[in-house]
């Protein structure tokens, strides 16, 4: 492939860059469905805001600094005030589009750390063509969405890339002492990112070969974390954050198996390319790349419980491993003397198809229907005497910011919170039907003992979602249908 001066490369950098932003930020608000688990970081940021301190008293499933960082990057902006938000759903979506954008900013800035780390480590090449990969392949629109692995990559890359640069500064223990307080921000998190900590501390051990600088580096690794245990102890609670988080670890699903599989129905190129690139590294003994995807799939394996977004720590390895295979392999060919464009031409291929795969997702409107309904309840609802039962998709908005009273949190607080009031309204969503009602007879009660008032479906049943790329909106199935029933 054709040398690539800085300038030159800078340039496509940038270009990169903007590509980036526009492929993760663009139709934010309608594209991916808004999941389950974006509710509830929602609302545990909105506590937050509201000066009720970083952990909801009553659940100790993850650390809390992902809704530190997210209220105050939402207050910094005056969220939710400055948007002046009415019950429409054209304006309600609004209170989703603001955190989804600021995914995006954090998605951009995973794009510049990926070109980084893959410099200093491989050359300007295949910093390219990672981080085009990144900013263009469909698997990557998993951090438009508000989740934690969203928040940690930034600061995992961080991590790595301090870490790496590490070897060749006059600033050598600053640099390994923020590392560390990087990996100890992303562990802080979600736990699972401490899979990552064999990968760093190998790069600063070898880099000196000095095990006080690994020491140096362990210190805020393992204390910003222990924040969390230690909250609790202060607020009494150590026993529930105990069996919280033993009530975690042992939480069951398909498994590793079926995210791959995944995996492979969202992104089928780049699953295959990245596996093919990983076993090449692997094979050559890159132990930059083994350390950083063989510890975080075994923790994967170990935890049994996974779900599809746990993948977005291991995206930029996939990107990184992709690119030396192209580089590497193709660097043969050119050796026996075929065509010089043909490397630049493959690359420009995966990357074309790789958008407009993308381009396909990120502009149909997934959330139609989850405003739709969040807008009726709220005109629906006009006095004090109704308990509102949904999940966290829709409860924070109803709580914290049209302030509504009697609103459940999530509708699995049925199971262990009487309903003090006689009229009852519930978003019977899929999440609802398919899964939390199977969880206990009250919920099931409430379901049969209420009546349909008005039923809302979005678009995911207009696009055949057997067929590529729209295999990605089998995950999307949060929207369809959702019934407000009332009782």
């Amino acid at each position: 492939m054709c040398q690539i001066n800085s300038r030159r490369a800078n340039w496509f950098l940038l270009g990169l860059l903007v590509l980036s932003g526009f492929t993760h930020i663009w139709n934010a608000a309608e594209f991916p469905a808004i999941f389950f688990d974006e509710g509830v970081y929602m609302r545990r940021a909105m506590h937050v805001l509201a000066g009720l301190g970083p952990q909801e008293s009553f659940f100790y499933d993850h650390p809390f600094f992902g809704q530190i960082f997210l209220a105050s990057v939402l207050g910094l902006i005056g969220f939710p005030g400055s948007l002046h938000v009415s019950s429409s759903p054209q304006s309600i979506s609004m209170l989703y589009l603001a955190p989804r954008v600021i995914m995006g900013m954090l998605a951009i800035a995973d794009t510049f750390l990926i070109y980084k780390i893959a410099e200093n480590r491989y050359g300007a090449k295949v910093a390219l063509i990672s981080s085009m990969l990144f900013a263009v392949m469909p698997i990557t629109w998993l951090v438009r969405e508000i989740l934690l692995d969203s928040i940690l990559l930034p600061f995992l890359l961080l991590s790595i890339l301090l870490a790496l640069k590490s070897k060749n500064s006059n600033h050598k223990n600053l640099m390994i002492l923020l590392s560390g307080v990087c990996l100890g921000l992303a562990i802080f998190t979600k736990i699972p990112a401490f899979a990552m900590m064999p990968l760093i501390a190998g790069l600063i051990y070898f880099n000196e070969k000095r095990p006080k600088l690994v020491w140096l580096w362990l210190v805020p690794v393992v204390l910003i974390p222990f924040l969390w245990p230690l909250q609790s102890v202060e607020s009494g609670q150590f026993d529930l954050w105990t069996k919280d988080v033993l009530g975690q670890a042992e939480k069951h699903s398909y498994g590793l198996p079926y995210i791959s599989y995944l995996f492979f129905q969202m992104d089928p190129v780049l699953f295959i390319l990245g596996i093919m690139g990983i076993a090449f590294c692997i094979y050559r003994k890159d132990y930059f790349i083994l350390m950083w995807f063989v510890p975080f799939t075994i923790s994967l394996l170990a935890m049994g419980y996974n779900q599809y977004f746990y993948w977005i720590p291991v995206l930029p390895v996939f990107c990184i491993s992709v690119s030396i295979l192209i580089v590497k392999v193709l660097g043969q060919v050119k050796r026996k003397n075929l065509h010089k464009n043909f490397p630049i031409a493959m690359v420009l291929g995966i990357g074309i198809f790789g958008l407009a795969s993308t381009l396909l997702l990120i502009t149909t409107n997934m959330t139609s229907s989850e405003f739709q309904a969040t807008s009726f309840v709220l005109q629906h609802v006009n006095d004090n005497k109704t308990t509102i039962l949904a999940s966290p998709v829709y409860s924070w908005i109803f709580s914290y910011v049209f302030h509504k009273q009697n609103v459940f949190s999530d509708y699995s607080l049925a199971l262990f919170e009487p309903i003090t009031t006689e009229k009852v309204v519930l978003v019977a969503d899929q999440h609802y039907v398919m899964v939390d009602m199977s969880r206990g007879k009250q919920l099931e009660q409430l379901y049969n003992d209420s009546k349909t008032v008005a039923t809302f479906v979005g678009n995911t049943q207009v696009y055949n979602i057997s067929l590529y790329p729209y295999t990605s909106l089998k995950v999307n199935y949060e929207e369809n249908p959702i019934m407000i029933r009332e009782k």
